[in-house]
């Protein structure tokens, strides 16, 4: 993959905006898909590992799109920027204070802080974001040519 000419990671031009509209679009389409996998998985009868591992992958799925709708055109920057700040949100789950722990034990602060470290998450996430970069880069090549 090598990285597009652009003036910087903000394009001012139409297709720019309009990719970043449909990145961001997206990203709201995975948070939503990742929200009720969390909140009704367990209770619709799916598998542990499914609800558990399936909503970290589509996190960093997200985490993916969210970079890629600011950095438009530098494929390498986003990979490598989503996968560093997915892996220092797992690292962060290390660090304790009564505030934060207590913030963590409530809805929003474990789906947003999640509760425990687990290198099984930081693969699930990683997962996702080369999952979503593959499928980013194939539909790129495919408006090329």
């Amino acid at each position: 993959m090598q990285e597009a000419k652009t003036s910087g990671a903000f394009t001012s031009d139409a297709h720019g905006s309009r990719e970043r509209l449909a990145r961001l679009g997206a990203a709201g389409v995975v948070i939503v898909a990742g929200a009720t996998l969390r909140l009704t998985g367990y209770e619709a009868g799916l598998p542990y590992s499914l609800v558990k591992y399936g909503g970290s992958l589509l996190w960093g799925v997200m985490v993916y799109l969210l970079v890629s709708a600011v950095l438009i055109g530098r494929p390498r920057t986003q990979l490598a920027l989503s996968m560093m700040i997915a892996i220092l949100a797992e690292l962060f789950r290390l660090y304790h204070t009564p505030w934060l722990d207590a913030f963590r034990l409530t809805l929003a602060g474990a789906l947003l802080l999640g509760r425990i470290f687990s290198v099984w998450n930081i693969i699930a996430y990683i997962g996702g974001i080369l999952l979503v970069a593959a499928a980013d880069h194939w539909l790129s090549l495919r408006r090329a040519g």
